[in-house]
């Protein structure tokens, strides 16, 4: 259990360069198992999620090394095909190793993932998708067994354009045979990222990006150097940080668009916002005002992960801020939280209405997942007196030090 203690009232001043991508990054470390290959990985962010990623191919056979943030994986020497409950109970997103496994061996078995619970995430569309490629899957015992004597290109069409599913099909159809076309496929730029890792390997595809991508199978390649995109969700976690704590900050190396929907609700807000080709800067003086509803959808749409922050940035600005939650059915778990600090929030369903105060006050609040706990962190920089936030190791999947890019930035934090 970790405590963070925030003495808010701080204005926030300071330039960063911002950590790789969670979500790029996991895909990537899975997909290097479908190929006898070298990988390295530059601009790894050192999370607990990547840690566990770590452990899983090692426990597969793989070899592993760090070196500060590269990250070299050989997995010549895989040799397994399962993974056990107790590897994948550390990261809902372990699931992703299913299309990666199953396209290496023909042959996979996973207990049933773990993680935050934010409501339901049924992996019914990774499976759907892994059974039009030709795998006969079954469950029992709480694990997914799957099985194919043969992959062979199809076309597959997303019920709904998720992430997950989406990289899992992208995966499995890499070993195929013929052409795999995946229509309503989900566009997060973590997808462009990880069919620029597998066009390096070998594979012969296109599309990401875009809700059709087309995989024709690949020609592996021996040794594949990578290096992991920005992280958009830390981008818009600072971005809402020095909003609400006022101040000016510089993201450097990032890639603005990844993330425009949100420095668009900033600058709607009253934040001044100047993106250049490679960086962003935000200006803000604390007094903002609400801004136009929120909807989270799929990219490029408003991001869910990026939900609970800009939240967290509104409860002090003049007016009432709308959000409206389409992803997940329990992202509001920081809400009773927020409102430990003296937030006005009241919260219909999917609907979430924040009214905002004069002052926000410091108190005892607990992360109750990744990006909810990263919002308290966001609420208690603009807080009058200490917020500590108890966290148990929610935010250390998703944030690289988060506690020392603040604290650059001139805040009063302590993580203990």
């Amino acid at each position: 259990m970790s405590t963070w203690r925030i003495k808010g009232g701080r204005r926030l001043h300071g330039s960063l360069r911002i950590q790789g991508a969670k979500n790029a990054v996991l895909p990537i470390m899975a997909a290097s198992i479908i190929a006898e290959c070298e990988t390295e990985l530059l601009n790894c962010p050192n999370l607990s999620d990547v840690k566990a990623s770590v452990d899983i191919l090692r426990h597969l056979g793989c070899q592993v090394t760090r070196n500060g943030d590269v990250v070299n994986i050989d997995s010549r020497g895989m040799t397994r095909n399962y993974i056990p409950h107790e590897l994948m109970r550390e990261m809902r997103s372990s699931v992703i190793f299913l299309g990666a496994i199953l396209a290496r061996c023909r042959e996979a078995t996973l207990s049933l993932p773990g993680g935050c619970e934010l409501g339901p995430r049924p992996i019914d569309l990774h499976l759907d998708a892994l059974r039009k490629l030709g795998a006969e899957i079954s469950e029992r015992s709480g694990n997914i067994y799957c099985r194919a004597d043969r992959l062979v290109g199809t076309q597959i069409n997303l019920e709904l354009p998720s992430v997950g599913a989406t990289e899992n099909a992208i995966l499995a159809a890499c070993a195929a045979e013929g052409e795999t076309v995946i229509t309503n496929a989900a566009r997060e730029p973590e997808i462009v990222d990880l069919q620029s890792y597998l066009i390096k390997m070998g594979v012969d595809m296109e599309g990401a990006g875009t809700p059709t991508i087309t995989v024709r199978g690949f020609k592996p390649v021996e040794r594949i150097g990578h290096r992991i995109m920005t992280d958009r969700i830390v981008c818009a976690t600072i971005l809402c940080a020095v909003a609400a704590a006022g101040g000016k900050v510089e993201l450097l190396s990032v890639e603005p668009k990844d993330f425009e929907t949100v420095s668009s609700a900033l600058k709607g807000m009253g934040c001044q916002i100047d993106c250049r080709s490679n960086s962003v800067t935000l200006v803000s003086d604390g007094r903002l005002k609400a801004g136009r509803p929120i909807l989270t959808r799929p990219y490029p749409g408003f991001p869910t992960d990026a939900q609970p922050l800009l939240m967290a940035a509104s409860l002090k600005a003049e007016g009432t801020t709308v959000f409206v939650e389409n992803i997940f059915e329990n992202r509001y778990r920081q809400v009773p939280e927020l409102r430990r600090l003296g937030a006005d929030i009241r919260v219909e369903g999917r609907v979430a209405m924040v009214t905002g105060v004069p002052e926000l006050h410091g108190a005892p609040v607990n992360a109750t997942d990744l990006r909810g706990g990263a919002s308290l962190v966001t609420a208690a920089l603009s807080a009058t007196g200490e917020t500590l936030v108890f966290d148990s190791g929610h935010i250390d999947r998703g944030y690289e030090d988060l506690d020392k890019q603040l604290l650059s930035l001139g805040a009063d934090i302590k993580k203990e």
